[in-house]
């Protein structure tokens, strides 16, 4: 049995601890938990920064959950810290990680809604196994509503149409309605019309009106299920449509105090729970679905499950995942597909090739295919310098699984596929991390290459062997009748694969 893996998340109503471990078939084993109601994302919200009050029960609940660590031989350091949207948000997150790393010895990451949405689906697709639900055969609604923002991400024919975190969460409007003196209708309709702002870049990506499926993650759903649901496997309960309706609106007339007499919880969760069900509420009518789906699991379910990457068919369907997302992206702005795949496919073959020297992850390997599949992207701009407006697109867009650094190596290896210009002539490429600047290098170099052999956008030569033989990489195509113009790619954009490899490239 491996040693338990703990994560703590501070989160925008609490700070919640997880220590699990893992059995040899993959099977995730809940040792302890823990959850400590605290009001960040309310602070942020009225003044933008984490109060001093709550600064200090921040301490005083991290330094409790350091001792809870301490009894299963576990260290500060061995513990995975995370903050999600309030925390990030407010103006003084550094010095508050500076101090909570002082005083505890916690080293606080800020994740992004990217990030968030990453680590829900590795927990909600977990949770999914051995149960009916399969969201590759219908299109597939996942929301997660916090305290800051609504996580979506849109699954249409078992692959990922988009993902968004939209500023849409419970604190962030009981908070704003409260300062109006608002009506359950009046929040009703605010909510309604951010909704319907929203809905129509999600209608572009997929028909809300085609989801059958509609997960729904949180709290205060899994809650609800129990209550009013059945369970259709360990971790995964349904609620009637028409039954879900009824109680939203049932518990819209409830008292807090009633709320918090019923369930059990704390005032300040309870002051959210009407408001995030009613978020729910109204996403769901907007699609086929009849029932609510809720997977029994949450963010810290995922990123352990990212953490000990001991399931490979997840980390598989993950990939598939991030790829199907960059293809969408791609026909959105009405890409090239079949050429963008033909150079993901070559990328991939120089890769392989290269593996054992190349000294990179199989994370970095994504990234290529990622890459390849949007190098072009910025066409849609302008053509003759595509290559800088698919560096923008790409860093202003949202890539289902890939952080903000990811997409900022991914818009940089996209940035320099194109010409003879090099990485390091530029003063922002020099100031990323020296791992950052070599995996843009080696990367960019071979999709350069790949790039090259597809110059015509017509996929002649997307079927090639690639071999190094002593000081050459020898690419042969099955049919060398006529590879002139590829030739001459190659011998425009090769300079960069000779000077990081030291291979001279042959076309054969």
């Amino acid at each position: 049995m491996a040693a338990p893996e703990s994560v703590i998340e501070i989160g925008s109503t609490g700070v919640r601890l997880l220590v699990a471990e893992y059995t040899a078939d993959c099977q995730q084993n809940i040792l302890d938990r823990s959850e400590k109601p605290l009001p960040i994302g309310r602070d942020v919200f009225n003044s933008g920064a984490v109060s001093q009050e709550t600064q200090n029960q921040l301490i005083q609940i991290l330094k409790r959950y350091r001792e809870q660590l301490a009894g299963w031989g576990l260290t500060p350091a061995q513990c995975t810290c995370f903050a999600t949207s309030s925390f990030r948000n407010a103006k003084n997150s550094d010095p508050v990680m500076d101090r909570i790393l002082v005083q505890t010895g916690f080293r606080v990451k800020i994740f992004d809604g990217i990030e968030e949405n990453r680590l829900m689906y590795l927990a909600v697709t977990d949770c999914l196994k051995g149960s009916p639900v399969d969201y590759r055969k219908d299109d597939t609604v996942i929301l997660t509503v916090g305290g800051s923002n609504t996580e979506i991400m849109l699954i249409s024919n078992g692959k990922m149409a988009a993902v968004h975190s939209i500023k849409l969460g419970t604190i962030r409007i009981e908070q704003h309605m409260k300062s109006q003196a608002s009506s359950f209708d009046d929040i009703q309709r605010f909510i309604q019309e951010s909704i319907n702002n929203t809905r129509g870049s999600l209608e572009s990506e997929l028909s809300l009106n085609r989801v059958k499926q509609f997960l729904a993650v949180g709290t205060d759903l899994t809650r609800i299920a129990i209550l009013i649901g059945r369970p259709i496997s360990t971790f995964l309960w349904e609620i009637e449509k028409e039954d879900f309706e009824e109680f939203v609106k049932e518990i819209q007339y409830y008292s807090i105090d009633e709320i918090v007499a019923r369930f059990k919880i704390s005032y300040s969760e309870a002051e959210t729970m009407q408001v995030s069900l009613l978020i729910y509420h109204l996403f769901l009518i907007f699609t086929k679905a009849d029932k609510v789906l809720v997977p029994e699991t949450n963010i810290r379910n995922g990123y352990l499950l990212s953490k000990t990457n001991q399931n490979d068919e997840l980390q598989k369907e993950f990939n598939t995942q991030v790829v199907a997302s960059a293809k969408n992206l791609l026909r959105k702005f009405h890409g090239d597909i079949e050429h963008a795949h033909c150079v993901m496919e070559i990328s991939d073959k120089i890769y392989e090739t290269l593996k054992e020297e190349l000294a990179l992850d199989d994370y970095a390997k994504l990234l290529l295919k990622v890459a390849a599949i949007l190098h072009d992207i910025g066409v849609f701009i302008n053509h003759d310098s595509h290559n800088i407006h698919s560096s923008y697109i790409i860093t202003n867009s949202e890539i289902f699984g890939l952080s903000k650094n990811d997409r900022l190596i991914v818009a940089e290896i996209a940035k320099y596929h194109k010409g003879k210009a090099m990485p390091q002539d530029d003063e922002a490429f020099l100031r990323l991390q020296r791992s950052d600047r070599m995996t843009i290098l080696k990367l960019t170099s071979i999709l350069r290459i790949a790039d090259s052999l597809d110059r015509g956008h017509i996929q002649n030569y997307s079927d090639v062997t690639i071999e190094v033989n002593q000081n050459n990489m020898i690419i042969h195509t099955k049919d060398s009748t006529n590879t002139v113009l590829e030739k001459i790619a190659l011998s425009e954009k090769a300079g960069m694969f000779e000077e990081v490899f030291g291979y001279k490239v042959i076309l054969l």
